[in-house]
């Protein structure tokens, strides 16, 4: 398994890169999303292969560590950063080229409005410090719904025909909302999602 480390989000190591929506200028489309998944989908295949290998050359006595050949194609280094992961935000992770899901600090989320679908790189720093950096984000589209919590004390935004999307603690937090407050969300444009990034929450 990758080393996954905890963040301070007092720290100002996340770069935002806004537009009018708090994102950076360029857009992705659907395909270049499908390029990536395909990327990460043949770096899979060669990490297996590379395994079946080992094994069929008779070295299938020594303990093969998975998160080791998962993680050999993932580095490139560009201009002294780092090691460079891009990948696909799925609302709370970033999936990887490399096949990882990667933890996205909530705060640095819920600042950038981070929506499904939006182009991510990462940079592990030599120190082991991680730079998340937005480099494609989707079309968007508001939703107005109601803020509602369940049992757990998980948040969701409930639109006027009932559906729900689960929306980051920390962005509610941030704009001090309550259950039944008035909630303005962003949802990836004419596609289906699980998740809706928190634009604003109006007080009841």
């Amino acid at each position: 398994m990758p080393f996954l480390p905890t963040f301070d989000d007092s720290n100002d190591q996340f770069a935002l890169e806004p537009n009018a929506f708090g994102q950076s200028e360029e857009v992705r489309s659907p395909d270049q999303r499908v390029r990536i998944a395909i990327r990460a989908l043949r770096q899979m295949r060669q990490q297996m292969d590379n395994v079946l290998d080992m094994l069929e050359r008779g070295e299938g006595d020594m303990e093969v560590d998975t998160g080791l050949f998962r993680t050999q194609a993932v580095p490139r280094e560009e201009d002294g950063e780092g090691r460079i992961v891009e990948g696909v935000f799925d609302g709370e992770r970033m999936m990887g080229t490399d096949g990882v899901k990667y933890n996205v600090p909530p705060n640095y989320a819920s600042k950038s409005k981070l929506v499904e679908g939006d182009i991510m790189k990462l940079v592990i720093k030599e120190d082991g410090s991680f730079v998340f950096k937005q480099i494609g984000p989707v079309e968007r589209e508001r939703v107005v719904g109601t803020l509602a919590i369940d049992d757990y004390g998980n948040y969701a935004l409930i639109d006027e025909d009932g559906r729900s999307y689960h929306i980051l603690t920390a962005s509610v937090t941030y704009f001090r909302g309550e259950a039944g407050d008035e909630i303005v969300g962003l949802l990836p444009q004419d596609q289906s999602a699980s998740w809706a990034a928190v634009e604003n929450i109006i007080k009841k």
